[in-house]
């Protein structure tokens, strides 16, 4: 039964995201869906802080060579980014609501935005579904060429991150949650 909630898949970008349609021209467009269990909050800042908060120790050490290697092309860092406030770790919150919180960051080179998305309705298994959305679109050729370095360790990432929270168990509901 643990199994089930266990499972990543690759799902279209939701319509009714708040970033399905925010980019004329999307150079990557992704999801991936993970069933939440009975119980688990389905508050998207929730679920969104407590997967930042707990993702694998290799995602630091990734992220600590692209550091290294985009500040020689005066991109944003993740130190910097997280020293900036109304953040959810390094990610700008660009707004939020009972089941939807939408992040990203704006740069020289590509903006991005992440939607974490909770289905509005119990599945008839148990629990619910948190679909994890990103769009990209790029302004300029160092855009494109950091995309297509980035964009299979981004899909590794968003699928280990999904994954490491399931395993370590959700976060429960809040009363005001159910």
């Amino acid at each position: 039964m643990a199994r089930e909630f266990e499972r990543v898949t690759c799902v279209p970008v939701p319509s009714g995201s708040g970033i399905a349609h925010l980019y004329e021209l999307m150079h990557l467009a992704d999801a991936f869906a993970i069933r939440l269990p009975g119980g688990a909050s389905s508050d998207p800042d929730v679920l969104a802080r407590f997967i930042l908060a707990h993702q694998p120790a290799w995602i630091g050490w990734l992220m600590n060579v692209r550091d290294t290697l985009v500040a020689c092309f005066g991109l944003k860092t993740a130190k910097y980014l997280a020293s900036l406030t109304n953040r959810i770790g390094i990610f700008k919150v660009y707004s939020a609501n009972p089941t939807e919180i939408v992040l990203g960051e704006d740069d020289k080179h590509l903006d991005f935005r992440i939607s974490l998305l909770c289905s509005d309705e119990a599945e008839p298994q148990g629990g619910r579904q948190l679909i994890f959305s990103t769009v990209v679109h790029c302004h300029n050729r160092l855009g494109r060429a950091y995309l297509f370095v980035i964009a299979p360790f981004h899909r590794l990432v968003v699928r280990a991150s999904l994954l490491r929270a399931a395993r370590i168990g959700w976060p429960m509901a809040l009363r005001y949650d159910l």
